[in-house]
């Protein structure tokens, strides 16, 4: 194959993307793409769950965009995040879409060479291939959705997975849509492609996303107040505790400027060895100014995104100070990366990482990078709602999820749905005679 890159673009997840950079970061695929015509098929990376201020369904937007341009017989083949929110229009447009398969994610590779092996498939005439996606009314938080080991979403991959390769089954995903979106047509499922049976392909969607809906209470976490969560953690035996602030992940959209599992920490006492990630820019350029060794006092907190609490007042010593710079070991965002200027102020036995810039939480590469050792400590608070099973998991104590303030909570029954179709889990626990919506 030739292959001709045309256009990739990528953020932390966060607010809409704005109209401005939307129309352009468009325009300059299409016009790269109208550059290379004539094209055999075309591969879209996409996430899957992208929302602009002025489109509801980027994906299904670019989609038809690219349609336009390459006509009925070219096949576009698209690999998508497993929290893509399948729309009609990305059905109608594409001849494939592919969900990658781990979560956390870890095969968004092994997602594109499979994409891109499709497209040959389709071109030698060796499949035909036929989309169908089952939808069960369901949002939910990420807490429990880990594709390895035992685990309610884990079981539905699997399950989904092993229909792959029988009776004429190419390709079968299973997606949980992004749960801070806003807007029609969202719901978690199922997606299979067979050899030109729609019939089959329509049987085993439906049955995978009626399973979804059995398993709905069982994606939805037990939570605990920071308060109760630390007292949790106090009483048991060892360590690491790990306190799980999902509300406040990165990952998701949020700005890791959150304190309140650090004011919880302060309230018990705790005098055994916690480390807690704090995005604080002005905390950060004090400790910088006044060097190692010194004590300052800060109010620490909120000062990014100060809707969701109020700063506190600590004294600590400024241990150590950082340029920031780390290298994630894995994942989507594999290579270097920042925090910017970064210190460690200790408060009693709390390490607390004070970063200039919000950043992902693949492992605990943030904390390596200023000289913390998590294994060591009593507490540690992880702004992620599911890489800290990878992370932690093998030595942890305890994981305690945390309700607390903040635009990604662990469940999403406390959000402002302003345009979700209704009914839907887990607003409405029960839906009577309820059948998975069929897009095909």
């Amino acid at each position: 194959a030739d292959i001709v890159p045309l256009f990739f673009a990528a953020a932390h997840p966060g607010g809409a993307v704005t109209s401005e950079a939307y129309s352009s970061m468009r325009a300059e695929l299409l016009g790269a793409l109208e550059q290379a015509l004539p094209v055999d098929g075309v591969l879209l990376p996409l996430h899957g769950s992208a929302a602009a201020e002025d489109v509801d369904d980027p994906e299904g937007d670019i989609a038809g965009a690219v349609r336009s341009l390459v006509g009925p017989a070219a096949p576009i083949v698209v690999s998508l995040d497993l929290h893509a929110s399948i729309t009609v229009a990305m059905m109608r447009h594409c001849d494939v879409l592919l969900g990658c398969e781990t979560y956390p994610h870890t095969d968004y590779d092994k997602t594109g060479e499979r994409a891109a092996r499709m497209i040959h498939q389709i071109l030698d005439g060796a499949i035909n291939p036929t989309m169908v996606m089952a939808k069960a009314p369901m949002i939910v938080g990420a807490v429990n959705t880990a594709t390895a080991g035992p685990g309610p979403f884990g079981d539905l991959m699997r399950g989904a997975k092993a229909f792959e390769g029988q009776g004429g089954v190419i390709s079968t995903s299973a997606f949980l849509v992004h749960p801070h979106l806003d807007r029609p047509e969202m719901g978690s499922g199922a997606l299979v492609i067979t050899d030109d049976d729609v019939e089959i392909a329509t049987e085993i969607a439906t049955d995978l996303a009626a399973d979804f809906w059995r398993r709905r209470a069982d994606i939805e976490p037990s939570l605990f107040s920071p308060e109760a969560a630390v007292r949790r953690g106090l009483e048991a035996e060892g360590g690491p505790v790990i306190l799980v602030e999902a509300a406040d992940c990165v990952g998701g959209g949020a700005t890791g400027d959150s304190v309140a599992t650090l004011a919880a920490l302060l309230d018990a006492g705790v005098r055994e060895e916690c480390l807690v990630p704090v995005v604080d820019p002005s905390v950060a350029a004090v400790c910088h100014d006044a060097g190692v060794g010194a004590e300052v006092t800060v109010a620490i907190g909120h000062s990014v995104d100060p809707q969701w609490g109020d700063p506190i007042e600590v004294t600590g010593t400024v241990d150590r100070l950082s340029d920031g710079r780390f290298t994630y070991v894995g994942g989507a965002f594999e290579g270097e990366a920042t925090m910017g200027p970064s210190a460690v102020l200790s408060i009693g036995a709390i390490r607390v990482l004070v970063m200039t810039h919000g950043t992902y939480d693949w492992c605990d590469e943030q904390f390596r990078a200023v000289g913390l050792d998590p294994s060591a400590a009593k507490f540690i608070v992880a702004k992620n709602p599911m890489n800290h099973v990878m992370t932690y998991g093998d030595i942890a104590t305890e994981i305690v999820v945390i309700d607390s303030p903040g635009p990604t909570p662990a469940t999403v029954r406390g959000l402002p749905f302003r345009r979700l179709d209704r009914p839907v889990y887990p607003f409405d626990e029960d839906i009577p005679d309820l059948e998975p919506l069929i897009l095909q």
